[in-house]
């Protein structure tokens, strides 16, 4: 395997369930540029909200961090004293990876490599959290639970930010979108093969859900503020203010 995403390339004859196994994290970065719209646009912002809303002596959590990307951007946006980076993942290769990575990667700021199930954390005081791309994959029985955990470790001001695959709630619109979003996959350079594959290997792995039910559930874990700040097709990332 390569760092090009063909992890779908081939038919398979029984696919399994996705997961963040060696194959996958062997090509992640290729695979997520060209199957998240708008990714690197999401990764950069998070250092200028990291750069905004940081506060002196908290921890910044990511959490379901894969190999990094918004931990080091998370990194290059704190201006200020006492601060420390915990990211974490339950993919051990994810987890081996992103040890590896870090050893090139210089910085005054503290990056501690947890691996867990966030479900499970303790976590400590914190201003920013950011789960890019992460609850989708966590039991939808469990997100209020996290998220209140969260929000409750977070000082007033902090903040979270929330990026997500969307649920239309009209069928119409939904289908549409998808539609686009498969647009977006194919121009990429992904076969219709790929694209089918995939999307049986992510069924009842990946459970989307509407900005609706987020705010929702946001504003009961006790955030104040719950706003979408970037949207792509049936992609899209909330800020979320304590």
């Amino acid at each position: 395997m390569t760092g090009f995403d063909e992890v779908y390339g081939e038919r398979q004859k029984q696919i399994k369930s996705f997961e963040f196994d060696e194959k996958v994290t062997a090509v992640f970065p290729d695979m997520i540029k060209r199957s998240v719209p708008g990714y690197n646009l999401i990764i950069s912002n998070i250092s200028m909200l990291t750069e905004k809303f940081v506060q002196p002596y908290t921890a910044c959590y990511d959490l379901g961090c894969s190999l990094g990307a918004s931990t080091l951007a998370i990194s290059e946006g704190i201006n200020v004293d006492g601060c420390e980076i915990i990211a974490v993942d339950n993919s051990e290769a994810m987890i081996n990876s992103l040890k590896t990575r870090l050893k090139g990667f210089k910085s005054e700021i503290p990056v501690h490599v947890v691996h867990e199930d966030i479900t499970r954390l303790d976590f400590k005081k914190s201003s920013v959290n950011v789960l890019n791309f992460t609850l989708q994959f966590i039991n939808p029985e469990k997100r209020g639970d996290l998220l209140k955990k969260i929000c409750d470790s977070t000082v007033q001001n902090g903040i979270l930010v929330l990026s997500e695959k969307l649920q239309f709630g009209e069928e119409n619109s939904n289908n549409h979108q998808i539609d686009l979003y498969h647009s977006f996959k194919k121009y990429n350079g992904y076969s219709d093969l790929e694209v089918s594959q995939k999307r049986t290997a992510l069924e009842n792995v990946l459970i989307p859900e509407s900005f609706e039910t987020h705010k929702k559930r946001l504003l009961a874990a006790g955030y104040s503020k719950v706003d979408i700040w970037f949207q792509c097709f049936n992609f899209f990332s909330i800020l979320a203010i304590k």
